[in-house]
């Protein structure tokens, strides 16, 4: 019995003294690449489109000093920090624009990308406009290019940040689910919801298995959101938004402190 509990004590201890060297292993990764340079790629989801506060210089890429990088960076004090997210940005955008500033001195680089090749902006004017079958035709033509096409877009710019950047911690992360269901709520018709949640687990799920081949971390934000959903009544995303089409579908600022943010620092 003695026997027993003490090899039972011992593997507690062994399991603690772990579970401490992870987090340390953790923290230890995260002050690395604060001590090297921290570049910002892909699209609206992390330029911070929807979050105000926009940097005058970046213009129509929208970049925020209320998105998640920008606040990383100021809290974690990166040697360099090279903001280069851009509103409206597709993969070939970012291999063609965004990846100057990566270099072997690079230690941890983030992107979001790949809503805007599935053509989301377009899929969310069809289903706010149309009924619910031509929505839901709309989202399957999205799903298709999922299949068909993205990965391959994908693959192009995960390479291309590799050979730059090829000792860099990569993070990308994913978009969150839209609507919460089940509640009564103006706009879309229930059907309409469910099958765009569907489609952004879908494209989310097929992001993380091209980051993975990659030896890339996903960070999945739809944890984060959950509860915070269009329709629930604290969202942490804009639904239309009539003074700035634009900003509508995107985090508001809730969502890139509360939600981005805190997925983004675990995960770097």
């Amino acid at each position: 019995m003695r026997r027993s509990r003490f090899t039972a004590y011992a593997a507690s201890l062994l399991l603690a003294v772990g579970i401490a060297l992870t987090g340390a292993t953790a923290a230890q990764a995260s002050q690395e690449a604060a001590a090297t340079g921290y570049v910002a790629l892909g699209d609206s989801y992390s330029s911070g489109l929807g979050a105000g506060n926009y940097i005058s210089s970046s213009g129509d890429c929208k970049r925020s000093t209320k998105a998640y990088p920008y606040l990383w960076a100021a809290s974690s004090s990166p040697s360099s920090f090279d903001f280069m997210a851009c509103s409206g940005a597709v993969t070939s955008d970012v291999t063609a624009s965004q990846l100057g500033p990566l270099n072997s001195g690079t230690g941890l680089v983030s992107i979001s990308i790949g809503g805007n090749d599935a053509g989301f902006a377009d899929v969310m004017t069809t289903c706010v406009l149309s009924n619910d079958n031509t929505c839901l035709s709309r989202i399957n033509t999205a799903r298709a290019f999922v299949d068909s096409t993205l990965p391959g877009r994908l693959d192009s710019v995960y390479s291309a940040i590799r050979t730059k950047a090829p000792s860099a911690r990569v993070v990308v992360l994913g978009y969150p689910r839209f609507y919460k269901l089940g509640q009564d709520c103006l706009g879309l018709s229930e059907t309409k919801r469910s099958a765009i949640n569907n489609a952004s687990d879908y494209m989310n799920d097929a992001i993380a298995r091209r980051a993975g081949a990659h030896g890339f971390t996903f960070a999945d934000v739809r944890t984060a959101f959950t509860g915070h959903e269009i329709c629930s009544g604290t969202a942490w995303l804009h639904s239309v938004n009539w003074l700035d089409i634009g900003e509508s579908y995107h985090p508001t600022t809730g969502g890139q402190t509360l939600g981005y943010l805190p997925v983004f620092r675990n995960a770097a």
